[in-house]
């Protein structure tokens, strides 16, 4: 889930899209919005770490508000304690403040920063398109029967669709596949942390048993986010 503030004279908190299945889900814990046990069972990461980037979300979107200029807008995305910031601002030294106001919120260890540089911020007509844009590629992602569409969060801007998440190069190259197969992407850019097959039937079990512990260090460790971009043909 992203935090998105817009600046045009006064902060609008941004609505959040919930995709969810079609079986009831239990809230497992309250923060900016509810983690289910549905969530929990399919997501990758632990609940802890769940919970942590949603806390990373909102600190993040607090110290935005603090600079963001008028008639821009920024959001975070944060997954594995990576936070992406996406959005639209006018000068690259805004650009530059985002990132470092982002790095500095406690336990974010990398930031991706795909903010734009424009003139002017996109239409309310064009942030509708990319929520559905978004709410698309989420539903060819359940439609596949390769993929674990709840591994993988999805973001639009302008059109351009960004993937995060912890998959395997099989399934990164399948998402993005899928992803430019939908209508209106003009690009796919994937910020995944890939692990190998192997390692990833123990992932979660191991990541669970060290969060017990009280140990930081993941059991397995997926390799860094790395951008990837992908143009639709």
């Amino acid at each position: 889930m992203k935090k998105q503030w817009y600046r045009t004279g006064v902060a609008v908190l941004g609505g959040t899209l919930l995709l969810g299945s079609l079986t009831a889900c239990v809230p497992l814990v309250l923060g900016g919005g509810a983690v289910t046990t549905g969530m929990v069972a399919t997501d990758r990461r632990t609940s802890g770490m769940i919970v942590e980037d949603e806390r990373i979300e909102q600190k993040a979107a607090a110290k935005i508000r603090e600079i963001l200029p008028e008639g821009s807008r920024a959001s975070v995305t944060s997954f594995n304690r990576t936070a992406m910031i996406t959005g639209e601002v006018r000068t690259a030294a805004q650009k530059e403040a985002l990132e470092r106001a982002v790095a500095s919120v406690e336990n974010v260890r990398r930031v991706v920063n795909e903010v734009q540089v424009v003139p002017f911020v996109s239409s309310l007509s064009q942030r509708s398109k990319d929520a559905f844009i978004t709410s698309k590629v989420k539903a060819s992602f359940l439609d596949a029967k390769d993929l674990q569409a709840n591994t993988i969060k999805v973001v639009t801007e302008q059109n351009v669709v960004y993937l995060m998440g912890i998959v395997t190069p099989r399934e990164s190259k399948r998402a993005a596949e899928i992803a430019r197969g939908v209508n209106g992407v003009s690009k796919v850019v994937r910020v995944f942390e890939t692990i190998s097959e192997d390692d990833l039937a123990n992932y979660k079990a191991r990541e669970e048993a060290l969060e017990k512990q009280g140990t930081a260090a993941p059991a397995v460790q997926a390799a860094e986010p790395v951008v990837e971009i992908t143009p639709v043909k």
